[in-house]
């Protein structure tokens, strides 16, 4: 399995431009995904992961036609059928360790606008919108965040924008670490890193801050965890007992003393207390979710359902039921679920027991795991281009184990490296 010297170079540059613009970065990746697609020496139903993914299509097509809302429904397979196509069609620019390393350095070096972005919006009060190619591209940057102090860039929402930055983190930090750079490189990299952190903490976004914790032991790896693990231990412990409910008050007044206000308030929601009802929580929407899935097991409600139904029976309007699983149950069916669901983790766990020896590599694995973290509990996949990122970053799981991988840069990537 080998990349074409044009794939390549356009894979590259999709790679760039995808934080600052899903359309442009679109532009070069379908190209790239085309080109990737041709002459491969196995079919895509031949490779054995690949079957999930065509049953599964197949089942979210004949669902479609039992939605209540079929229009809505056959929209909403532009969020997963192009997808499964990318995953297998994207793996030769993946498919060596050199070409995952040189992706990853793209994808932290196109972060750099979202980061200029998001500090100008907060710090000098930039706004948008901000227009490119006649209109056909537009930025709508809000001064001051959306939602207002809180950071969220090139993005929609801050959430959104936490979760572009949490996943870009672990590959900031392993461009950080690795062994070979000079002085000179180091220091842009450790720049880029601290403006990631400081804008990954102004998102305000707890599992953004997770994000920053989580990347750190899995990247540095196994031999650094009998020093790093107890450190982060002791860094975290009065954040835990300041948020912690039921602490002793002479333990945690001083931990609150210690940690940032901004920081214990977000995370225990002190400032939405006595604000929020029921019908807004997640305890609400997953419950609601339960149900629907359990009236239709098999075939679900079609896309977007939720968004439909949540209000009729709450009063309350949500736009998904913020938990990847629970949200392909109900609009596609449990065995669509447990397909998708199930493919993703068998190549984590696979991925992970055949060895994660190069720090890029780790960094890699770390970033997808990041990435279904935070679909737990959120749906930054709504999001093109997180879409888009995870699908590659999959794809580079797949290919690290392909029978046709290699070890060496491929014949595109050889003169590129």
């Amino acid at each position: 399995m080998t990349a074409s010297p044009l794939g390549w170079r356009c894979f590259q540059l999709g790679l760039f431009l995808l934080p600052s613009t899903a359309l442009l970065g679109a532009l070069f990746l379908f190209p790239a995904l085309l080109i990737g697609s041709v002459g491969r020496e196995r079919a895509f139903w031949r490779d054995p992961w690949n079957l999930p993914l065509i049953v599964a299509g197949v089942l979210m097509a004949f669902g479609c036609f039992l939605a209540d809302a079929q229009g809505l429904a056959w929209v909403g397979l532009g969020n997963w059928l192009p997808f499964f196509w990318g995953f297998w069609g994207f793996q030769p620019y993946v498919i060596s360790a050199a070409a995952r390393r040189r992706c990853s350095l793209w994808l932290v070096a196109g972060t750099v606008p979202v980061l200029i972005t998001g500090l100008g919006q907060l710090w000098w009060g930039w706004a948008g919108p901000w227009e490119l190619l006649g209109g056909l591209i537009v930025w709508f940057v809000e001064p001051g965040g959306k939602p207002e102090g809180r950071l969220s860039g090139l993005f929609d929402y801050a959430n959104i924008a936490s979760a572009w930055l949490a996943l870009v983190w672990p590959l900031a930090l392993a461009a950080l670490v690795q062994p070979g750079l000079q002085r000179r490189q180091r220091l842009v990299v450790l720049v880029l890193a601290i403006a990631m952190v400081v804008g990954l903490v102004l998102t305000e976004s707890r599992n953004g801050w997770g994000a920053l914790v989580l990347a750190v032991p899995v990247v540095l790896g196994p031999p650094s965890w009998p020093w790093l693990v107890p450190l982060l231990a002791l860094a975290l412990l009065p954040v835990v007992v300041s948020v912690l409910p039921g602490m002793p008050a002479f333990l945690q007044d001083p931990a609150r003393q210690v940690v940032p206000d901004a920081l214990w308030a977000r995370l225990n929601d002190s400032q939405y207390a006595g604000e929020r009802v029921l019908a807004s929580t997640r305890i609400s929407q997953w419950t609601v979710g339960l149900q629907l899935i359990l009236e239709r097991p098999w075939f679900g409600w079609g896309a977007a359902a939720f968004s439909i139904i949540y209000p009729l029976r709450t009063g309350q309007w949500h736009g998904h039921a913020h938990n990847l699983p629970l949200e392909l149950a109900i609009s596609h069916g449990l065995p669509v679920a447990t397909l998708v669901v199930g493919l993703v983790l068998a190549l984590m766990v696979v991925s992970l027991r055949r060895g994660l020896s190069g720090l890029f590599d780790r960094a890699w694995w770390a970033a997808l795991l990041i990435l279904l973290v935070l679909h737990g509990t959120d749906l930054p996949f709504f999001d093109s281009r997180l879409n888009i990122a995870g699908w590659i970053l999959l794809a580079g799981l797949r290919a690290s184990f392909s029978p046709d991988r290699s070890d060496q840069p491929t014949t595109a990537l050889a003169a590129d490296v």
